[in-house]
């Protein structure tokens, strides 16, 4: 037997939460499941409403049978034959497709901390989270900025997360994320970008099995200003980050000009890119795979992924909407853990 199945076996499952129950979350879970098969994905079971994903499987005509588990330790005797559910009290009103209500933000949370609660009790693998509307949760008296932040609260993170995005040629993590690309350039510091740059080294040898992490570092202006003449910032603020991390022994290359650093030659020379602003990571990677990107939170104490979409309010209900970014998600959750796994018995045994 090969370790991958029998890690398939023995792992624990992998928790994926509620999400919005008005967007695509519960259809993409149906199809996530119904295409276990076909994509050899680690048992999962999700944190939400069984009535309601029994209801929505119908609406969709989905010959997908929703059962109802008690513990996460449930779900690998159930999840060849139906998809396991642990109950998430709290929706009341039936969730209707395409409209969110605020009276629904207890249960998102509480499926997404006792998802978290799962995670670090080591019930459950990795937390894999579904779509979020954050509007929303605020009305709900939610006072995060989104996923990320509230993770590293329920978690008592002691450093700051970082998201990276992931498809299968490419990495990328944003030194700044949801801000206007003019306070994003205001807010750049070069103690910001070893920060995000060190956590992502660390990140790749733990939860990615990269022994020796090579990092590429976008410059912020065009041809990486030029020496000057299109903007400082290279000279100010980037360069002098490069030269703090390759101090520290890492391996770090840049700044490299954006418009030459994501095509499929240079991508064969990093492990990750550290970009400047939230679209110079994310429109490269949408691009090259726009269903298949998954968000992973880096720095916290257990395993978190997401799909790399939002709510997809416009086509909820309707059964357009693909489930690529969340088979991709619980993948690759199953695999950062497997890592992480192996990581640690590595530094025990080193410490023996």
């Amino acid at each position: 037997m090969t370790e991958t199945k029998l890690c398939l076996r023995t792992a624990p499952p992998i928790a994926v939460t509620m999400g919005e129950p008005a967007g695509i979350g519960g259809e993409i879970a149906l199809l996530a499941w119904q295409r276990r098969d076909r994509d050899g994905l680690n048992p999962f079971f999700l944190l939400d409403d069984p009535a309601r994903l029994t209801a929505l499987a119908k609406r969709l005509d989905l010959a997908v049978p929703v059962r109802e588990i008690v513990a996460a330790d449930k779900a690998h005797e159930i999840f060849g034959q139906a998809l396991p559910v642990l109950p998430i009290g709290g929706l009341g009103q039936p969730p209707c497709p395409g409209a969110p209500d605020p009276s629904h933000g207890g249960a998102i949370l509480a499926s997404i901390e006792r998802a978290t609660a799962l995670a670090r009790s080591g019930e459950a693998a990795a937390v894999v989270t579904n779509p979020i509307h954050k509007q929303v949760l605020r009305q709900a008296g939610f006072n995060h900025p989104g996923h990320t932040e509230y993770l590293a609260a329920l978690t008592e993170c002691t450093t700051p997360p970082v998201m990276m995005l992931v498809c299968s040629t490419l990495r990328v993590v944003p030194v700044t994320v949801h801000l206007g690309l003019a306070e994003a350039i205001a807010t750049l510091t070069t103690e910001a970008i070893v920060e995000k740059a060190t956590i992502t080294v660390q990140a790749l040898r733990t939860d990615f099995g990269v022994p020796e992490p090579r990092v590429a570092v976008a410059a912020l202006n065009p041809h990486a200003g030029e020496g000057g003449l299109m903007g400082c910032e290279e000279i100010e603020v980037i360069a002098p980050a490069i030269d703090i991390l390759r101090t520290r022994g890492l391996d770090v290359s840049g700044p490299s000009p954006a418009d030459t650093l994501f095509h499929a030659a240079a991508r064969t020379r990093y492990d990750a890119a550290i970009c400047m602003y939230h679209d110079q990571a994310l429109v490269p990677l949408k691009t090259i795979d726009f269903e298949g990107g998954v968000n992973v939170t880096l720095g916290l104490p257990i395993v978190r992924t997401s799909p790399d979409h939002g709510t997809a309010f416009d086509i909820a209900g309707t059964g357009r909407a693909s489930p690529a970014s969340l088979i991709a998600a619980i993948a690759l959750a199953a695999d950062m853990s497997r890592q992480r796994h192996r990581a640690s018995r590595a530094e025990s045994a080193d410490e023996s």
